[in-house]
């Protein structure tokens, strides 16, 4: 499922969401301040392109739970309304619940970016 839950992922809501994670990272680094923001958002560009067969394994840290209060108050609740409710739509269907849980998945992540970090699964 995993290669071709990407090529299909990548070419319904990939570029997508993917955009907007560019988008944000693009917006954070206009400032010198918000360019470890605007890292984390590229870094999770990549991942939004291509989902399938890796996961997110969030940290702790005080860093980590500065950096995710700032982002949450900045744009971390409306990017996660976003993919919360195209991940609603998607669970309409049958063929679209792994694609909706995949927006879950970058629904969280949008809300708590700091401290996660990209794993493969392993099966």
């Amino acid at each position: 499922m995993g290669t071709l839950g990407n090529i299909l992922w990548f070419l319904i809501c990939g570029l997508i969401a993917g955009f907007f994670w560019i988008i944000a990272g693009l917006l954070c680094c206009i400032t010198i301040i918000a360019i470890p923001f605007g890292v984390q958002c590229f870094k999770f560009a990549g991942l939004s392109f291509f989902p399938f067969g890796k996961d997110i394994q969030y940290g702790s840290g005080t860093v980590s739970l500065l950096g995710n209060i700032i982002w949450l108050l900045a744009v971390g609740v409306s990017m996660s309304l976003f993919f919360l409710f195209v991940g609603l739509i998607m669970c309409i269907t049958i063929i679209g619940i792994p694609f909706g849980l995949q927006m879950f998945k970058f629904a969280r992540l949008a809300l708590m970016p700091f401290g996660a970090r990209i794993v493969p699964i392993n099966r």
